[in-house]
């Protein structure tokens, strides 16, 4: 499975385009401009990609500018947890808050739960509940291809926030030690910031280091 990223929004958030035998899974996609919006359907044109699923890690609001954009080119709707739909559902709220625009996203087609597997071609995705940063975290990892896609809980040498509203500190502690225990060559792609892998953060991740001091 291939994996593109792209950077968008004020957030700097990671959009994730998971390609396969022509198809493909966008995960989290944070265009809220017409340019990125652009960009993003440039590429899918230029690689002949057709996009069959839309997954978000979690519901806030860097995360999900384009899922409404997505249903209406694709007619795409979010696979995600339960517990982010009142996340979601409050974005546009919290966009206007922060000056960045966010269209209500359409409703789920379905919900995710711990331990289901997404499937693309040959290629499948593992959910892992990872909540911490947001109530109903998810975060997708396959094995074949040797990867995860974080969210926002874990960050090449840092973690997502635990200060905002439906975070839980133990909780994320725990969400950490369960990506920790993926193989250590893992490479992981986050919400936010440059990639990294499992065993650089079991090694360098203060966070992951010295749980007790925070």
């Amino acid at each position: 499975m291939e994996v593109h990223a792209f950077t968008f929004n004020v957030f700097s958030e990671n959009t994730y385009v998971l390609a396969e035998s022509g198809e493909c899974i966008i995960v989290d996609p944070g265009c809220s401009t017409d340019e990125e919006r652009s960009e993003l359907l440039i590429f899918l044109e230029e690689r002949k990609l057709k996009p069959v699923m839309l997954l978000n890690t979690h519901g806030h609001i860097d995360h999900i500018p384009g899922n409404a954009f997505l249903h209406r080119e694709f007619g795409l709707r979010p696979l995600i947890h339960a517990l982010e739909v009142p996340v979601m559902e409050g974005a546009p709220q919290f966009g206007r808050m922060f000056g960045m625009p966010c269209e209500p996203s359409p409703a789920p087609e379905r919900l995710l739960e711990e331990g289901e597997l997404i499937k693309l071609g040959t290629e499948e995705l593992r959910c892992i509940f990872t909540p911490g940063h947001s109530p109903g975290s998810l975060s997708f990892y396959s094995e074949k291809s040797g990867f995860v896609l974080s969210g926002d809980v874990l960050f090449r040498g840092g973690i997502g926030r635990f200060d905002l509203p439906g975070a839980d500190k133990n909780q994320l502690k725990q969400s950490l030690e369960k990506l920790m225990q993926l193989p250590e060559e893992t490479m992981v792609w986050s919400g936010h910031g440059p990639e990294t892998t499992i065993g650089r953060e079991k090694r360098k991740n203060p966070y992951v280091l010295s749980p007790d001091s925070w």
